[in-house]
């Protein structure tokens, strides 16, 4: 029989990577949404879906019963913690044989931010749960680019609060392809492995603008800001200011020189080399080109 493997966190990037990876693999895919209406895209990827939220304990146990495997992917804020306990008691409960979790770089109890130090109380809290784990632990999603793609398109400029900070990035499709090797693996070979994922080498992000404006063929400039220029563009966008004071504490981190390293890791897991910023680049092109080039 297939095992039943759960998704949480199903309509987000990493997740929705995660289904992608999975379709067509000897598995049974379910989804766990929070609201009906976010229910469309899993079901497209070929997931059973069920309506749960994981700030509330009593809607989880259908989800998880019959379960072996889950994902265990949880929002990230200040209730991060707690969602996380919820997910693991109804796991618990449910007899799931294996957790596989998205946890942050650098996760640990003395992280210079509060992303870090939060994820480091449920990483703790998975590695004593009595079921098999194994925790990822990814570097800065070269996708977070694309939430740029309004300005160099419209200015070919993109501006972050990282200074010259140099980071090892990972394309998110190789944390999904990386997460469905382990899921689709024996449960016992990456039990109790932390696996910490990075692209293939630490980039400025005036290396960044200048692998875009090659492949794009256009000129596209990194401008660093001020951490309150930051601030100021995005609370105005409306994000809370709890996120706002965590990504400001990743920048300060990052333009420390503390992101500045990479892993063999992914080519460990995958036998290839993880994607480059060229790859990415030119995969996402279409998104990143202005109006009127070619």
């Amino acid at each position: 029989m297939p095992r039943t493997v759960l998704i949480t966190g199903a309509t987000g990037t990493v997740s929705t990577a995660l289904m992608n990876e999975l379709q067509g693999a000897d598995v049974t895919l379910r989804a766990l949404v929070r609201r009906e209406s976010r229910a469309d895209s899993p079901r497209e990827q070929g997931a059973e879906v069920f309506v749960g939220d994981l700030d509330d304990p009593r809607s989880l146990p259908p989800a998880f019963e019959s379960v072996q495997d889950v994902w265990l992917l949880t929002p990230n804020g200040p209730r991060a913690p707690e969602n996380h306990m919820n997910a693991v008691w109804a796991a618990r409960q449910a007899g799931v044989e294996r957790v596989v979790r998205l946890s942050v770089v650098g996760a640990a109890h003395d992280a210079p931010n509060r992303s870090g130090r939060l994820h480091a109380l449920s990483d703790r809290e998975i590695e004593r749960c009595g079921m098999r784990w194994t925790l990822l632990r990814p570097h800065w999603f070269m996708q977070n680019l694309l939430n740029e793609t309004g300005d160099i398109c419209a200015t070919g400029t993109f501006s972050l609060n990282m200074a010259s900070a140099r980071v090892g990035m990972i394309d998110v499709r190789d944390i999904a392809e990386c997460a469905a090797r382990v899921l689709l693996d024996h449960p016992d070979r990456h039990h109790g492995k932390a696996y910490t994922l990075t692209g293939p080498r630490s980039l400025t992000f005036d290396e960044v603008a200048d692998q875009m404006s090659l492949t794009l063929g256009s000129s596209i400039t990194y401008l660093p800001v001020s951490d309150s220029t930051k601030r100021k563009t995005l609370l105005g966008y409306g994000v809370p200011a709890w996120i706002v004071d965590m990504l400001e504490e990743y920048a300060q981190a990052y333009a420390s020189g503390w992101g500045d390293f990479t892993t063999g890791t992914v080519a460990d897991l995958l036998g290839r080399p993880p994607r480059d910023i060229a790859d990415f680049v030119r995969d996402h092109a279409a998104a990143l080109t202005r109006p009127g080039t070619t």
